[in-house]
Formats: structure tokens, sequence, C-alpha cells
């Protein structure tokens, strides 16, 4: 059934399957019953093997294939569910208890008077019991400007047991924080004041990672006192050591739109570029097998040691295990297959945390390297050029051109962006990026302190002609949504095609066609959705209040938002981004206005058939028409306004309140509503309120 140099490309599918399946599907009940199909899997595959001969099994190779199928379905989801800490038994969200015991389980990182990071539960007490518990949580507290505590990695402290569950997305395309947590096996939240943390004095946790931060730390801390620049200071940590230092917006957008943000990422690309000076460099151990394995030892043990420079990032070390897997099978085997080597790698990492399947660094990393296997020779053999090093340019433009187009429909999916002069940017940033690598790491080293100032003026440099390309016109197509549907039928479209140029199919090169017609179809549906639109959205938030009045794809936002804040990038941009709206008028409750379809008079709006009346503190008898009729009233500020009398004036058929409003007067409203049979939509902590609109 199995070929021998595919086993584990041909196992990785099912096997990822099973991961997928329960990962969405979580239950406790599974785990003995996967356990158990398993097991008598595992068993009747054991049994067919010791029987071959004697009952002929090779004639039923088709039930054997099924099995192995069915086996790493199976692995892949028990798997899953065990890895899933809220599944436990003892999980610390299934016990009451009053305080907590956890220790610090990463890098805390500091923002302004806050430190947020993982917390790993170790045991809980129940007034004078101690039990043992497990499960992580994200911990933010909030510090003391006079006496800030200092927290580090393995730390272990006591905190109350006041915890929530992590908050799903209440706005339309708002990002799913939730599910990225929860990708991280972490479900629950805690926000607690410094002076209730009680420190242990104690310092546990994995002594190798321990010792990576530690040595992390010390490195940055040369790079603060050699490198005057923040910028530049700010890049070099990035880029070399993995620090996410505070890279300023314009850094941070000028490599995003030039689509060279990987290299500010410490990942593949750079452990390759590590790798490749090293198997120059011990280039005299190649001489015969043993040698070779002594190599393989030395390059391996450098790349773990700049893994450990870098604190063992997870991108670091992924890259590290996947380097390694494929220089150790290159060195043990006399032939060895790439895409093997390659699931194998994945097989591996994916034992070890099932949950990396959904990290978007670990999904493009692979496509990459995919890429760069498959696609990378097929387009460098496209054309021959004889000049040595136009023909190393050329490879490189292969390489950056495969590695671009197998990542583009989950790049445009994630980041919902394509750089344009991506070919260009990542041409030029090649030779500067190797620098980086080589002076970064050299300038560690006491006797090559003096090259610090080369490097920062490389890094000045490079950052510079990276703005200069990013403000180019048209430097990167931005706010491009698919959804998943178009997702899908667009990767499909995009693999048939490359695999129909390579094979010279007709058949398959029709079949993407096809497919790309369905995509495109679906995105003409979109847009023409979008050109006819009229909805509002009233949009839930912490504070403030926003709801956005559209018609087509032009938006009129009643807000007290600027656009410059965090509230309404975060919430409130995503949704009309997502819904193709190029031009929003901000407009507040304080004032009449008029623009476009909407009317904003006497704290009432109309917006084609759609009435709302505002019932804020401006909110008086002369504002309201007696037996007037709206389709909504809108409750904001902590309005004093006399509900119950209200009632007998107008007329309406659902209520809004938004969070301006404190928690006891939500209540207030929302009981009065009940009362009364009528429709009570509250925003705060809740999803947003879609209204859909027909002309």
């Amino acid at each position: 059934m199995f070929k021998s140099e595919y086993v584990f490309v041909r196992i990785l599918f099912p096997f990822l399957l099973g991961i997928c399946v329960f990962y969405f599907f979580p239950k406790s009940l599974y785990i003995q019953l996967w356990a158990s199909v398993l097991l008598v899997v595992l068993l009747s595959i054991l049994l067919l093997n010791i029987t071959y001969k004697r009952l002929n099994v090779y004639r039923y190779k088709g039930a054997i294939g099924i099995l192995i199928f069915i086996l790493f379905i199976s692995l892949g989801g028990l798997l899953c569910l065990l890895h899933n800490e809220s599944l436990n038994q003892n999980y610390f969200a299934k016990t009451q208890c009053s305080y907590l015991k956890v220790w610090v389980n990463n890098e805390p990182q500091k923002s302004s008077n806050i430190i947020r990071f993982k917390a790993k539960v170790v045991s809980g007490y129940q007034k004078d019991r101690q039990i043992r518990l497990s499960g992580q949580m994200l911990l933010t507290v909030k510090l003391d400007s006079l006496k800030p505590i200092k927290l580090k990695y393995g730390d272990e402290i006591m905190i109350p047991a006041t915890y929530t569950e992590i908050e799903p997305p209440y706005n339309p395309a708002e990002f799913d924080f939730k599910a990225w947590l929860g990708s991280q096996d972490i479900y629950h939240q805690a926000f607690i004041d410094q002076d209730h943390i009680v420190s242990n004095q104690n310092n546990i946790g994995n002594f190798i990672i321990k010792m990576a931060l530690n040595l992390r730390e010390k490195q940055v801390a040369k790079y603060r006192s050699l490198i005057k620049g923040d910028e530049a200071f700010a890049v070099a940590s990035t880029l070399i050591l993995g620090y996410r230092a505070d890279l300023s917006k314009e850094i941070l957008s000028a490599y995003s739109k030039t689509g060279t943000i990987h290299a500010l990422s410490v990942s593949g690309a750079h452990v390759a570029i590590i790798y490749v000076v090293l198997d120059f460099l011990f280039f005299f151990l190649n001489k015969n097998r043993s040698l070779r394995i002594v190599k393989l030892l030395l390059i391996c043990t450098l790349i773990w040691g700049y893994a450990l420079l870098t604190g063992l990032s997870p991108s670091v070390v992924r890259s590290a295990v996947m380097i390694s897997i494929l220089i150790t099978a290159k060195v043990l085997s006399k032939k060895t297959n790439s895409y093997n080597v390659l699931a194998f790698s994945a097989f591996c990492q994916l034992v070890y945390n099932p949950f990396l399947i959904l990290d978007v660094g670990f999904q493009l990393s692979y496509l990459a390297v995919f890429g760069l296997i498959y696609l990378q020779p097929k387009i460098y053999s496209l054309l021959y050029i004889d000049h040595i090093w136009l023909d190393k340019l050329w490879r490189f433009t292969a390489m950056s051109l495969a590695a671009q187009v197998v990542t583009f429909p989950l790049s445009i999916y994630y980041f919902h962006q394509f750089p344009l002069y991506f070919l260009f940017a990542n041409l030029f940033i090649t030779i500067p990026l190797v620098l980086m690598m080589y002076l970064g790491i050299a300038v560690l080293i006491p006797a090559f302190r003096f090259l610090a100032p080369v490097l920062e003026w490389i890094i000045n440099f490079t950052n510079a002609i990276l703005k200069w390309i990013a403000s180019l016109p048209y430097a990167s197509f931005s706010s491009i949504w698919i959804n998943l549907p178009e997702f899908v039928l667009l990767s499909l479209s995009l693999g048939l095609f490359i695999y129909a140029l390579v094979k010279y199919n007709k058949r398959f090169l029709f079949s993407s066609l096809m497919l790309f017609v369905c995509y495109q179809l679906l995105v003409v549906h979109n847009d023409l959705n979008a050109f006819h639109q009229n909805k509002i959205i009233f949009f839930s938030l912490r504070k403030n209040y926003a709801a956005a009045f559209i018609n087509g794809k032009e938006a009129v936002l009643v807000s007290d938002l600027s656009a410059e804040d965090k509230n309404y990038n975060f919430s409130v941009v995503p949704a009309l981004t997502q819904l193709q709206v190029d031009k929003i008028h901000f407009i507040s409750f304080n004032k009449d206005t008029v623009l476009g379809h909407l009317v904003l008079k006497n704290s009432q709006i109309a917006f084609f058939n759609y009435k709302v009346l505002l019932i804020d503190e401006n909110l008086n008898d002369k504002n309201i028409n007696g037996n007037a009729t709206f389709s909504s009233i809108w409750l904001s500020g902590n309005t004093k306004f006399n509900l119950a009398r209200m009632g007998l004036d107008i007329k309406y058929k659902t209520a809004i309140i938004d969070a301006t409003n404190k928690d006891y007067k939500i209540q207030i409203f929302k009981k009065h509503m009940e009362n009364n049979d009528i429709d009570v939509h509250v925003l705060k902590k809740n999803k947003a309120y879609l209204v859909q609109l027909t002309q």
C-alpha cells in the first residue's frame, strides 16, 4: 500500500485529519473511545503482519491500507485530546478554589504599567487543603508605579482564583483572541493587581529554557549598549535574537508592505543562513561517512546553540528541528526523499504538540519549504543563464517566487494584503539580511564589538530602502478579504495549475481554470453585494459607542471614537473593511447632521426606513413627538430619562443598550424591557447587533 520513500507523506494526511477533527470537537469521553480504537487497530495490524504469508494477506492490501488510515486518524485524534488540558479531571477551572499556586511559563511582556505572561497552574487551595491542579491561563498584572514587581520565567507565585473564560470576538471580522489562545491550550485569563500577588521566592520551570532566556537577556543588554539608535536596536534584537522589542509602526508597516516581514521573525530563513555558512566552513569533513557524521554533530550543536541564544522561541525551535532532521537524513541515508523528510519533520513536531497545526507560522514555514523543494527547481529550469552571478540571481529569484506562490492564498486569507514589489524587496534584502545575521552574532563576541557601528549603519540603510519601496505607488494591495470557500477554491485552483504546467496535463489545467472561474464568480458575487448593501452595525465595545450606517461602499459612523483610537482599529475597522467600505464619515450624537441617506436631528436618526431614538443626557420632552414610532431606541450615557413614561408616548420594537452605560444601569434597562416584552440587545460583552435593511 505504502511506497517506502513516501511513507511519512502518506501517513501525515490521516494524522492531520485526526488532529483537526478532535481539536474542534473536544470531549473527554472520546479519549477512552479512541484509545480503544487505536489499540484494536494496532493489534489487528500486528496480527496480520504475523500471519502475512500464512493467510496470503497481500491479497487484501486495500483493507490493510484502510486499517493504517484509521490507525493514524486515531493516533492524531488521541494525541490532540490528550494535549487539551481543559479535558483533564484536575483542570483548575473545574474546581472551586480560593487561591492558586502558579509559575511564570514564558517570558513576561511589559507594556506601560502592566505585565502579561502565561501562568502554569500547579495547585489550588480550598480552605486549609491544597489540591493538585493542571492547566494554564493568561495572567495580566497591574504594576504598582512606586514599587513594580519583577517577574521572570519560572517564578512561582500565589494569586487569588479570580479568573474568567476568554471572551469570543463580539464584532464581525474581529480578531479571534479566544481561538488564538485556544491554539496554545489557554482558555482562561485573570487580571490581578500587583499587591494581590504573593511570591514564593521559588524559581522552577525547565532549566534549559531558563538558561536560554537568561542568555538572551544578557545579549539584548549588549545590543542596547552597542547600538545607539532605538530603531536599529529594535530591529537587531528582533531579527537576530527573536526578542520582541518595541518596533515602531513605521518599520513594521515598511516590512509588511514590501513582503519582507519574515526577516523580522527569527525562523527557517535565519537558521538556513547559519547552516549555509557552517556547511561551508566544515567542507573538509566531507571526505568519508565518519567525518560527515562528525560534521553533522557539529552543525546541529551550533544550530541548537543559536536556538538557545534566541531564548528557544517556538519559531526557532521549529526551524532547528526541521533542519536537524533534514541534514541528519541526508547524512545517514544514501538515498533520501525530501518530501518524506519534510513530512517526518512535521510528524515529529505534531506528535510533541498537535496544536501546532493551527499555528500560522507553522503552516507558512512548511508551505514555503514545500515550495522550495517542489516548485523552485521547476521555475529555475525555465531559464538557462551562462553568467555565474546572473545565474545565482536567477536562482534566488526562483526561490522567492516559489515561496511566495505557494504561500499566496494562505497569506491573503490571514493577513488580507499582498505586496506588489515583494520580488524586488526580497532580492534587495538578501545581502543585508545575511550581513545583519553574521555581524549581529559577531558583535556579541568581545573581539568583534568594533563592528557594531557597521551593523547599525546596515540596519538603518536597509530600513530606509524598504520605507522607500513601501512608499511607492501601489506598493501593496491591502484590505483583501476572502472567506473560507474562496480560500479553498483559490488554493485548489493554484495547486492544480502548477501541477498541470509541470506535467503538461490538459485535464488538470482545465480543472484549475474551472475552479478559478468559480472563485471569481464568488468574488464578483460578493462585490455586487457590497455595492448594493444597506445595513446597520451596532458595535460591541468596552466603554464606548459606535454604530455604522452602511450604504454600498460608504458608511456613516456614529461614535465617540476617533480614527486613531485602538478600539476603533481593533473592533470597527475589520468589519467595515470586510464589507469593502472605503469611505467613512465620523459623526457624534452631539451635532445634528445630514449625510446621504442618514439624518441625525433632535436625538433621532433616520436611515432609509429605519428610525432610531437616541436616549441619552441630551434627550428631553421637546425631542419626542407624541405617538412617534421607531424601529429601535438606543440607550446611552447612563440616561435618567423615565422609560416608563416614554412607553406611553412612543412605540418601538427593539431596545439597544451600549457600553457607555454602567453595569447596574444596564441591568435596570434590561429588566424594564423584558418586563414589557420588548426585544433588548445589550452591546457590552455580547455580539454586535446587525440590522439588514431593504430599500
